[in-house]
């Protein structure tokens, strides 16, 4: 095959990838039943006037599977990460020791489950439609390709290949998820 189209497969399956880890990025917002680190990525504190993640404030650590802890780095910090907490509207109620937050995090019921299920489901379909469409960039470049029909076919299939592998492995994460979503 002659550099131009290698160019085009590579980028395409760049572009499939970067799809992948958006999925991934996505389906780690959505809580499924274990208390995570990633449960309070989106509070923001209220740091010396400015608005800061909570990560940056302190040490989040989950010590078991219904339970997150923040360490502050400064003990002072403490209502302001509650406050971050409560304002974020995660629909948990944090509580302090005078050395640390810590939230309890409440077990899914079977609605909310198939909810969360739902919402992953729509990620990963998200994602195959991010894939489809990056196939169907990648075609349309080889066709403005002043190259043989042979060359053309062939360059095709290989992006149907990546195609297929990709949504294969969006199909993959997604029933993983929806495992993981569903056991209680």
């Amino acid at each position: 095959m002659n550099e131009e189209v290698n160019f085009i497969i590579d980028g395409a399956e760049e572009a499939m990838q970067n799809a992948i880890l958006h999925l991934e990025k996505q389906l780690l917002k959505i809580r499924a039943g274990k208390a995570s680190p990633s449960m309070v990525s989106s509070v923001l504190v209220d740091y010396y006037g400015s608005k800061t993640p909570l990560n940056q404030v302190g040490n989040i650590n989950t010590p078991d599977a219904r339970t997150i802890s923040i360490q502050p780095f400064e003990k002072s910090l403490i209502q302001e990460i509650e406050k971050g907490i409560m304002n974020a509207n995660l629909g948990f109620n944090p509580m302090n020791n005078g050395e640390s937050v810590i939230i309890s995090v409440p077990p899914l019921t079977e609605e909310r489950r198939r909810e969360l299920a739902k919402q992953a489901k729509a990620e990963a379909e998200d994602s195959k439609v991010g894939v489809r469409n990056d196939r169907k960039n990648a075609n349309n470049d080889i066709k403005k390709l002043d190259i043989s029909e042979d060359l053309q076919k062939g360059a095709e299939e290989d992006i149907q290949n990546l195609t297929d592998k990709f949504i294969k492995k969006i199909d993959d994460i997604y029933t993983h998820k929806e495992k993981e979503i569903m056991t209680v």
